[in-house]
């Protein structure tokens, strides 16, 4: 049996394959890739493998986005004390960081406030609002927050402080009165493209406010926080995120600013090399531990720092944070495990929910999403908070846990968040209802076959199809992310050469041969491969029958050369 099912996409027209062939002079397998993509028109491959910053859109189509640039430009020609009010994960803080540069050089009096999580929890409150009154605010912007805070966006009216807000949260039933709500989410929104990070958000609202007063490059000095955030939120890089995404890794690479160099030296990688995959496990846990193990203004100052030498040295810190986190993180994992094994024993479940009173609120919502890795249930994690549970929730594919939250909204003091993941809390007395009416839901909506992960293959390739100009063409596909992950190809009718070796508790190494019929004899591809973590696949690949595999494409260096070798996802026997 397969981990996976095996999910091939569609097979692509072949005069449409053939046209992108052509025009590009593509290896047809790679050209098998971008149709089954959507990318099926030269034009639309052309903005792929060249992306632009003529293809942004217009801010102005924001809804708002005109009361925003006016309301922000009022206040700083009358230096009016602002506040932006962001979230304590990477998008909130990178969000912070952005707006709080882009307002200081225009010459806004601008301070800045991240919620504490275990303080003040998620959101902006009104004991927040009634601080920054006191301190002479007038107008407040939220970042990656806001959109569901009601109460303390009416209290703000209440008191005479205009609210901004910039999210990309869903809207809940009742919207807050603010001056400007900036959220591509909203019901009549009319903006192209829905999912962008709040950091996009952001960037929309520093672009316009760039085009108003006739200098809109100004905006794009910008984009390294939009990059950082769009790998580390998961939000999908296709559309304008893939643009946003490019240039603003291009700008990490080509010139770091002084506080992300000093997180760089930190994180021992180099500007030129880095990747997505580099802000995802390098760059993001240490912005992110801030928050998690304590406060998250910190990031935001490391962020901002014009000497690299101070920000390396807030780096070290976080780095201290991280390894402590990593700590909680698999203390919780542990002890999540038999706890898991034992709800999910008693009777049969479509969804996983957990609550220990004393586990780290600063981890559980990384640990929902490995134990969706293990399960493939949608699971919430709980801990205790002033008498409330307060947790996060993770979903798999297909299922719309903020959507099913909501369907639970009668049983919550509050949520908040998007179809992948969200935030909740809930009175204890309320868990052993909210459990099994979540289950529920999980149940109407969750099919058997979701119950089994998939595995998506962009194209059947044969293994003599991967030649230098494969791989040169393959570069193009970057910057990969969620929704433009790197392809994933089939192979059948694959042989091991002299068996395999192993590595570690459950990884393999092995020469894959696939022979090729040419002209009525057999040629023979060679080419090495890797699995991890795929022991029980032993069996097939040892068999001395054939099989199929499924892979992507990885490069390796070795000294000065770089070589090409296969990691394998999934095995299965031909039949």
């Amino acid at each position: 049996m397969s981990q996976f099912n095996w999910k091939l996409r569609g097979e692509p027209k072949e005069s449409i394959v053939k046209t992108i062939v052509d025009t590009f002079k593509i290896p047809r397998g790679l050209a098998k890739v971008l149709v089954a993509r959507g990318l099926d028109s030269p034009k639309l491959v052309e903005n792929y493998f060249n992306p632009s910053l003529d293809n942004l859109y217009d801010p102005f189509l924001l809804k708002d986005m005109d009361k925003a640039v006016e309301r922000i430009l009022r206040a700083i020609k009358n230096k009016e004390l602002i506040c932006i009010h962001g979230d304590y994960d990477v998008d909130g803080t990178t969000s912070t960081s952005m707006l709080i540069e882009f307002l200081r050089n225009l010459g806004g009096r601008v301070i800045y406030h991240i919620p504490d999580r275990f303080q003040e929890g998620y959101g902006i409150i009104p004991q927040t609002v009634k601080q920054v009154y006191e301190m002479g605010v007038s107008l407040i912007i939220t970042v990656d927050v806001g959109i569901t805070s009601v109460d303390a966006v009416k209290y703000a009216k209440e008191i005479g402080i205009d609210t901004i807000i910039c999210d990309h949260h869903e809207p809940g039933p009742e919207l807050p009165p603010a001056y400007a709500i900036l959220d591509p989410l909203l019901p009549d929104s009319n903006y192209p493209f829905k999912q962008l990070a709040a950091c996009g958000v952001v960037f929309k609202l520093v672009q316009a406010i760039s085009k108003n007063l006739n200098r809109e490059e100004e905006a794009f000095k910008y984009l390294d926080y939009v990059a950082i955030a769009s790998a580390a939120d998961m939000v999908p890089l296709i559309d304008e995120n893939r643009i946003l995404s490019y240039f603003g890794l291009k700008l990490l690479n080509e010139k770091p600013r002084p506080g992300i160099k000093g997180l760089l030296y930190c994180t021992n990688l180099k500007p030129g090399n880095l990747t997505t995959f580099s802000i995802i496990y390098s760059l993001a846990p240490l912005i992110n531990a801030a928050g998690r193990l304590g406060d998250a203004m910190r990031s935001v100052e490391m962020m901002i720092q014009q000497d690299e030498i101070a920000a390396f040295q807030m780096a070290q810190q976080l780095e201290q944070d991280n390894r402590m986190r990593r700590y909680y993180d698999e203390k919780t994992f542990e002890e999540a495990i038999p706890l898991a094994e034992k709800f999910l024993a008693q009777k049969e479940r479509r969804s996983l929910i957990l609550h220990k009173e004393d586990w780290h609120a600063g981890v559980i919502g990384i640990v929902a999403s490995r134990l969706v890795d293990k399960y493939n249930l949608p699971t919430i994690l709980l801990t205790t908070m002033y008498n409330l549970a307060k947790g996060s929730a993770r979903s798999i594919i297909n299922f719309d846990i903020h959507s099913a939250l909501k369907e639970c909204g009668n049983l919550l003091e509050e949520f908040g968040g998007h179809k992948h993941a969200a935030g909740l809390s809930l009175k204890l007395e309320n868990l052993p209802t909210f459990i099994e009416c979540f289950d529920e839901i999980a149940h109407k909506y969750i099919t058997p076959d979701m119950l089994t992960p998939e595995l998506v293959i962009d194209a059947e390739i044969n293994l003599s199809e991967l030649s230098p100009r494969f791989f040169q063409f393959l570069h193009k596909f970057a910057p990969f992310g969620f929704e433009n992950n790197k392809p994933v190809f089939l192979a059948r009718g694959i042989f091991s050469k002299n068996g395999l070796k192993m590595f570690g508790a459950n990884n393999f190494r092995f020469r894959a041969v696939q022979p090729i019929n040419v002209n009525g004899g057999n040629l023979f591809f060679e080419i090495d491969a890797v699995g991890q973590n795929l022991g029980e696949k032993i069996k097939h690949i040892n068999s001395n029958k054939p099989f199929s595999m499924v892979f992507v494409l990885e490069e390796v260096s070795a000294g000065n050369q770089t070589q090409f070798q296969l990691r394998v996802k999934d095995v299965m026997p031909d039949s």
